[in-house]
């Protein structure tokens, strides 16, 4: 976590969640007792933001300064809701692309993806409020800035967001090898969202049933799987490729 993008202490967290600043996640001393922690774990679940309970050796690793049992990790960009970042894309574009990321942890693959989106023309992305990476330094190192330039949403889960595009027309590619279809035998024409799976399971099962198709790309070599972020960049670029056929 980097230091200036981290609020420590109990008190200062809470103010700082009720003005709206976009904690990403916090971490709680496990243990932690008194009415005010029992206020900011209140806030939390609220707010529906990202917590973990770690040891206080981690919270001493995080920061020398006195955390009274509490640090958050502050993102340097602003999150919209799914609805502000759709509704007016969707009023302005003849044919959008959205993407989906379910469960994506590793910050230099979400930096990665999110370059790669900002170059082929995705109008948004879409993570969940927990389990998703942050958008640390990395993250904007490794998207070359372009998570300044392509606006993000948090959903409480993407399943969410799927069901929601399909109420909005969107038609949901979601990307798995648990299908006979490949990248090239479906249409991705009109507007449509991309669903790219975690690094480990891929696109968790709920989702992968709510798609409206499953695509694969296929793997000529002896290694089984390539990483998500390549294989976002492949995905999306097929979307380009029938486009400007």
């Amino acid at each position: 976590m980097e230091k200036k993008n981290q609020v420590y202490g109990i008190r200062a967290i809470i103010e700082a969640i009720n003005s709206d600043e976009t904690v990403d996640k916090v971490f709680l001393q496990k243990g932690l007792q008194g009415s005010l922690s029992k206020e900011l774990e209140t806030l939390i679940r609220k707010k529906g933001i990202s917590s973990s309970y770690v040891p206080i050796e981690k919270l001493n690793r995080l920061t020398k300064n006195n955390h009274q049992g509490a640090i958050a990790s502050i993102s340097p960009i602003k999150f919209h809701t799914i609805e502000e970042l759709v509704e007016p894309i969707i009023q302005e574009k003849e044919n959008p692309l959205f993407l989906l990321l379910d469960q994506l942890s590793d910050v230099r693959n979400f930096g990665a993806i999110i370059r790669t989106a900002e170059c082929t023309g995705v109008d948004g992305i879409i993570i969940p409020k927990k389990g998703a990476a942050p958008v640390t330094a990395d993250t904007i190192k490794t998207s070359a800035g372009a998570a300044f330039k392509i606006p993000i949403a948090k959903v409480d889960h993407i399943k969410d967001a799927v069901f929601y595009m399909q109420a909005c027309g969107v038609k949901v590619i979601g990307a798995t090898e648990k299908t006979e279809d490949t990248i090239y035998q479906v249409p991705l024409l009109g507007p449509i969202a991309i669903v790219m799976g975690s690094e480990d399971i891929g696109i968790s099962p709920s989702v992968l049933k709510a798609v409206d198709y499953k695509a694969k790309l296929p793997l000529l070599g002896e290694i089984s799987s390539l990483n998500v972020s390549v294989a976002c960049g492949v995905f999306l670029y097929e979307v380009v490729r029938q486009r400007l056929s």
